[in-house]
């Protein structure tokens, strides 16, 4: 005596063939978009790099501007400007906000490390016009003007961005170092110093570019 064997029916349904078709459409829209903005991106580098790479020359690059608006003349000052503000901000803003994020992460008590989270949480998110006119009433207005005032504009941008992106890379350190460290009997500031920093330094390193 055989029992019948049960047949089901494996071909795809009606809403599963929709779903599929949806699928395609969407991964197809979002491909098209992609290439769109790759394409539109190609377009504006292709354009400036053509129009551009004429005027570009080493002239150009190592003179100075002309006075009074004058035409021909070069973009050294500008260069060397750049280089004295980046240069001075970092100086500024590098030990600051790594020291920060290193209090923060391994010394600060909860209420104090609370406290200064909110500070340095504020100065990320304060416009740059903002940093800008608080440099210049502080700085510029009855003083003469130098390009050290715009570095410490600079610096006071870059601090929270380096604070933020030194502590995000702390508290990825694996805690065991940290306990095989204090239980040789080394102390804490060492531990950070020998072994927390230099586990770190990488990602440090990675946030004060991005800054």
């Amino acid at each position: 005596m055989s029992s019948a064997v049960p047949e089901f029916d494996l071909r795809p349904g009606g809403r599963l063939r929709r779903r599929r078709i949806v699928n395609r459409i969407m991964e197809s829209m979002g491909t098209l978009a992609a290439l769109l903005a790759v394409g539109v991106l190609v377009i504006v580098v292709v354009s400036v790099v053509r129009k551009g790479a004429p005027a570009l020359s080493w002239h150009f690059l190592v003179s100075k501007p002309n006075l009074f608006g004058g035409p021909g003349g070069g973009i050294a000052s500008a260069i060397v400007g750049t280089v004295i503000i980046v240069g001075v901000a970092a100086a500024i803003a590098l030990p600051v906000g790594v020291l920060t994020a290193v209090y923060l992460t391994e010394f600060a008590p909860r209420r104090v490390g609370g406290l200064i989270q909110l500070v340095i949480d504020v100065m990320a998110g304060l416009p740059t016009i903002v940093v800008g006119v608080f440099v210049y009433g502080l700085l510029v207005v009855g003083h003469q003007q130098s390009g050290y005032a715009g570095a410490v504009g600079l610096a006071i941008v870059m601090l929270p961005l380096i604070a933020r992106a030194t502590q995000e890379v702390l508290l990825l350190v694996p805690s065991s170092l940290r306990e095989a460290s204090l239980a040789l009997g080394v102390s804490r500031w060492r531990t950070v110093i020998g072994v927390i920093l230099p586990t770190a330094l990488s990602g440090i390193v990675t946030g004060g570019v991005l800054a």
